[in-house]
């Protein structure tokens, strides 16, 4: 089994310390080329308007010092992505706190790198899925043939993914299994899609997963550990839905 997550809009700041190596990140040879070039990109971009820098990675007036803090990421202090990440699917799962065998099946979505481990050592930055970047263009369309070279894709492996529709864009297996997983309301016998807390959810499964004594090999035997973890969830088709009352 191998989890994929979505990277978050909240991150942490990095103590001083040693900058990103792109050396050491998840897949160098299959993406390293990509990640420097954006680099180099972002670079460049904190030389331009700021009116021009702010629709293009699509932030509000609010966060324009990122900017700058994108144009100097060679430099920036690093620390691993597992520690990087906050918000509230992070909040839910812990991943720091896992053990490095469940750590080690996990791989965090990235707009800037393409997929990171949570070990990866990397800076704090500002770059979505909705950036626009010139000469980049859709960061799904610009990482798509790279990942599909370097992710692991066999007929047999199950992959549950986490990302949201922005991130999962960029790559789907064409043999593995995939396995989303999405959280339903049910209230007097209606039952309807809920935002608010999908990524509370698809936290708490994801560490559910990651904390069983065999890991799932199909959807059948994830959603029966998620059931033996107190979830209420049923398979539909290529989705595992969480199921709480409204």
């Amino acid at each position: 089994m191998l989890i994929l997550l979505p990277p978050s809009e909240g991150k942490a700041t990095p103590l001083p310390g040693d900058p990103v190596d792109l050396d050491s990140l998840a897949f160098a040879a299959e993406l390293g080329e990509r990640r420097s070039a954006l680099l180099d990109a972002l670079e460049r971009h904190g030389t331009v308007s700021t009116a021009r820098a702010l629709k293009q990675l699509a932030i509000s007036r609010g966060q324009a010092e990122d900017i700058a803090v994108d144009a100097v990421l060679r430099a920036a202090p690093a620390a691993p992505a597992a520690e990087l990440y906050t918000g509230v699917l992070y909040d839910h799962l812990q991943l720091s706190r896992l053990p490095v065998r469940a750590r080690r099946r996990v791989l965090i979505a990235s707009a800037l790198w393409g997929v990171v481990r949570p070990e990866d050592r990397i800076p704090y930055y500002r770059f979505s899925a909705k950036a626009r970047l010139a000469r980049i263009g859709p960061p799904a369309t610009w990482w798509r043939d790279a990942l599909g070279t370097a992710m692991p894709d066999e007929p047999g492996d199950l992959i549950v993914d986490m990302r949201s529709a922005a991130y999962a864009a960029a790559w789907k297996p064409k043999r593995a299994t995939l396995l989303g997983v999405r959280a339903f309301s049910d209230g007097d016998g209606v039952r309807k899609p809920v935002s608010h807390m999908a990524k509370a959810v698809r936290g708490d499964v994801a560490r559910a997963l990651l904390l069983a004594k065999q890991a799932p090999a199909d959807p059948e035997a994830a959603a029966a550990i998620a059931r033996e973890a107190g979830f209420t969830v049923e398979l539909n088709g290529s989705s595992l839905d969480v199921i709480r009352p409204a």
